[in-house]
């Protein structure tokens, strides 16, 4: 399943505005930058069970979990998400859809042609139409459809609420061609990312009027293209049904309906098992289920070895037998309850496994990629040595096993943030920043500043005296020279009585120094017992960060200071962040794809007690012996080095709990504490990720086949808007350079694909050394599907064909299909 959490409703519009860094960012000799050569690379297949379409059966319903109901079923808007793609792309034209390899291929259904005929004096583009492909109110798919969406995309009418116009700015006319089958695109500025427009392609019913756009294609689309049409949409139901489009012109939809049904991730299994969903996305649990649920096929109706009770020994089971039958009648109560309550799960758990049988997991990796963001807005990771010094202490190697390897996926870090591994145009990029390295991260976090005892040493132009000292005595001057004139008067009674108090303050801040060295004796001590028990409070730290929060490498006790970039507000309890183009489609996804322990966010620091014995509490004010880990903390001018980590607390994604205390973990090597915090999905991108309330995040990106369009806005360089704040569109890392920008730039006007493609991979390098993004794993992608289902299933980087989706074979009355319909 998907893990990381996103933003919906989030505007994107084509250029990207933000802030950043001070300083410029000196890069070395980039690895990738002057290479004309491609990287071989080879993605993982889709994993459909492909069959050929005389070999599927006509008619019956599929039903397809999906995470909600579609906010909007108008692809453009802010509110769009996951559900809305993938019902759209059953209904309307899409253009250019992306095949196996992750490359923009003409859709025949629709287009006979389409290519540039002029690049000079101006770029044109000559659409030739399927002269068969109508609309389902019966008119023909021609240019006022075209001049239509062009007019409420172009960003030049506010009265259109749109979140991206990607291209459509350039555009300058759209005209009919030598006649209705032909539209003629010509553009003020080259464009090399032409085909990215016009998918999906609305009716110019929907795009011809602000009113019809903001509003009229929310809830329905009455007139649709596609080898669907849609029939009904239930909110009390949550599904939203299909139906095959009579006037559809290609090849024929095989199924009868398709049903949208609203699934929760934690809901799904469950629905698999009493026949409610044929596909759903799942997790690793799920995966692991329904494998044993296969693997268990011929034990002859015996109880399955796992599940509820598995874990109870003879003797365990021996025992609860004798207190259910025991003398002691209130005792056999309680123990007959819970063989009952145990034995009611056994047969429930049994009953879904059996159920489960009937299905199988098609796996590939999906088309998007973890990466860990770090802010470089402002803290430690403003300054590009400490970026880069986070960067290199990962293993990135070991983050991708802990994913992929137990699901049987190719465990192999990305290299790029604008290519995905199988498409055209890959490259490694990340030896311009450089391998995972210890000792260099080390190095670069001391030509930093960042120390073994700088959180011990006071900035370089503080003098001596704190200031509540400075304060202390400036006040005791003011009220000195305000009582001189009445202390004159006193006489040298008073002068006595004064001489009396001074020695009486004398004499207790002797007994404070002493009983200050005393207590410093005793922290020492303490001290010694600490890094005696290190292995101890190594364990009690991955426990801690699994509660809510917890500074590694640091003692949260009681009265401890605040870390110096903990949120203000004290923030309390993951599917893809998208680009512009495909933004809205994602927004639901990446909310579920950084799912972490717990719901209830933060634990207040000071009731975890990392740095103590477990089990142990000291008197109120008692230092706690720290962690090993914590006396090798680096720091700088008094402070420590913490870093704030924020992931989303939503389901669905154990995976990624895991990924964040490795990273944790990795960084506490080279003396880097990390705080990680937990907060609901609704909070983590307005509140977190958009805001610039983290320091380290986890989420996700999906792939696209035109990085030089969909990559500008994620990490084009930050610019401060005229009230000082920054203005920042999707690089929510704050991260950005001249050069880099310069680059996409080139490359979006470049119409020469070999020539863009190196433009690309000379802007990914320098993104790399700018350490605001590193790219760490191509998400799974795990899909349970009806084992008599063909040509759906894990689809990797391609768009599902809806029209061959069916059950192989004919289907008997009283299968599962004609069951559901």
């Amino acid at each position: 399943m998907s893990h990381v959490g996103v933003p919906r409703g989030t505007v994107r519009k084509r250029r990207s505005l933000a802030l950043l860094t001070t300083g410029v960012l000196t890069i070395p000799v980039l690895a990738g930058c002057s290479s004309g050569g491609e990287e071989t690379s080879r993605g993982v297949p889709q994993d459909i069970a492909p069959a050929a379409r005389e070999t599927v059966a006509d008619g019956s319903t599929v039903n397809w979990a999906v995470d909600a109901l579609p906010a909007t079923f108008n692809a453009f808007q802010a509110d769009a998400d996951s559900a809305t793609t993938r019902i759209t792309g059953a209904l309307l034209p899409s253009l250019f859809p992306m095949d196996k390899s992750g490359q923009p291929k003409l859709n025949p259904d629709y287009l006979e042609s389409a290519k540039v005929i002029e690049r000079e004096p101006k770029q044109v583009v000559l659409y030739k139409l399927n002269q068969q492909a109508v609309w389902s109110d019966g008119r023909e798919i021609g240019a006022p459809d075209f001049v239509a969406q062009w007019r409420a995309l172009s960003g030049k009418d506010s009265a259109f609420w749109t979140a991206r116009n990607s291209g459509y700015e350039r555009i300058e006319k759209i005209e009919r061609g030598a006649d209705d089958l032909q539209v003629r695109v010509t553009f003020s500025k080259p464009y090399a990312d032409w085909r990215s427009l016009f998918s999906p392609l609305y009716p110019k019913e929907i795009t011809g009027s602000p009113d019809a756009f903001n509003d009229g294609a929310r809830t329905t689309l009455k007139n649709t293209a596609g080898p669907f049409v849609l029939r009904s949409v239930s909110t009390s139901k949550g599904t939203v049904t299909l139906a095959r489009n009579p006037r559809w012109w290609g090849d024929k939809a095989k199924l009868d309906t398709l049903v949208f049904r609203a699934v929760a991730a934690k809901d799904r299994t469950q629905a698999l098992a009493d026949g409610t969903v044929d596909v759903a996305d799942i997790d690793a649990a799920t995966a692991d289920r329904i494998t044993l649920a296969r693997r268990d096929r011929g034990n002859n109706g015996q109880q399955p070895a796992h599940g509820p009770g598995s874990e109870i020994t003879p003797a365990a089971a021996l025992r609860s037998w004798a207190l259910a039958h025991g003398s002691d009648e209130e005792a056999a109560e309680i123990a007959q309850a819970a063989r009952e309550k145990n034995r009611k799960a056994v047969v429930a758990y049994a009953t879904e496994q059996k159920a489960l049988r009937d299905f199988a997991v098609r796996k590939s990796l999906e088309p998007a990629y973890t990466q860990l963001a770090l802010n470089g807005e402002s803290g430690p990771l403003a300054d590009d040595r400490v970026r880069r010094a986070v960067a290199r202490a990962l293993d990135r190697q070991e983050l991708a096993q802990t994913v992929l390897g137990p699901l049987g996926l190719p465990a192999k870090p990305l290299g790029s943030h604008l290519a995905l591994a199988g498409q055209p145009g890959y490259k490694d990029g990340s030896g311009a920043l450089g391998d995972q390295n210890t000792k260099e991260a080390q190095a670069l976090l001391a030509d930093a500043g960042w120390t073994r005892g700088g959180a011990a040493q006071l900035p370089k132009d503080t003098k001596a005296g704190s200031e509540a000292e400075k304060k202390g005595d400036k006040d005791a001057k003011e009220d000195k020279d305000t009582k001189d004139g009445a202390e004159a008067e006193k006489g040298t009674a008073e002068d006595a009585k004064k001489d009396e108090d001074k020695d009486a303050k004398t004499e207790k801040s002797e007994k404070e120094d002493k009983e200050d060295k005393e207590e410093k004796v005793d922290e020492e001590a303490e001290d010694e017992k600490g890094d005696k028990k290190a292995g101890r409070a190594s364990e009690d730290s991955a426990a801690s960060r699994d509660e809510g929060l917890y500074i590694v490498g640091e003692d949260n006790k009681p009265g401890a200071q605040a870390p110096a970039h903990a949120s203000a507000s004290g923030a309390s309890g993951l599917h893809v962040i998208a680009p512009a183009r495909t933004a809205a489609a994602q927004s639901a996804a990446l909310l579920r794809q950084a799912g972490v322990l717990g719901e209830d966010g933060t634990v207040a620091a000071q009731d975890k007690q990392p740095g103590g014995a477990a089990g142990a509490y000291a008197p109120v004010g008692t230092a706690a012996p720290a962690p090993a880990a914590a006396k090798g903390q680096l720091g700088k001018d008094g402070k420590t080095l913490t870093l704030r980590f924020v992931l989303p607390s939503g389901p669905g994604s154990e995976s990624l709990r895991s990924v964040g205390d490795k990273i944790a973990a990795m960084l506490e090597k080279i003396g880097i504490g990390t705080e990680i915090t937990k907060v609901p999905d609704e909070s983590y991108f307005k509140d977190h990720i958009a805001s610039g309330e983290y320091d380290l995040a986890l989420y996700s990106w999906p792939a696209t086949a035109y990085p030089a369009t969909d990559g500008r806005p994620i990490y084009a360089k930050p610019e401060p808007a005229t009230d000082g704040s920054l203005l920042v569109e999707q690089n929510y890392t704050r991260v950005g350079t001249d050069h880099i920008d310069q680059l996409f730039d080139q490359a979006a006007a470049e119409l020469d694909e070999k020539a863009a493609r190196e433009l690309m991979k000379q802007a990914d390098a320098r993104i790399w050394a700018a350490a605001g993004s590193i790219p760490l794993f191509q998400r799974p992608q795990l899909v349970a599907v009806d084992k008599k289902l063909a040509n759906v299933g894990a689809f990797g980087f391609a768009a599902p064909r809806y029209q061959d989706i069916g059950f192989k074979n004919r289907q008997a009355a009283g299968s599962p299909a004609d069951r559901k319909k």
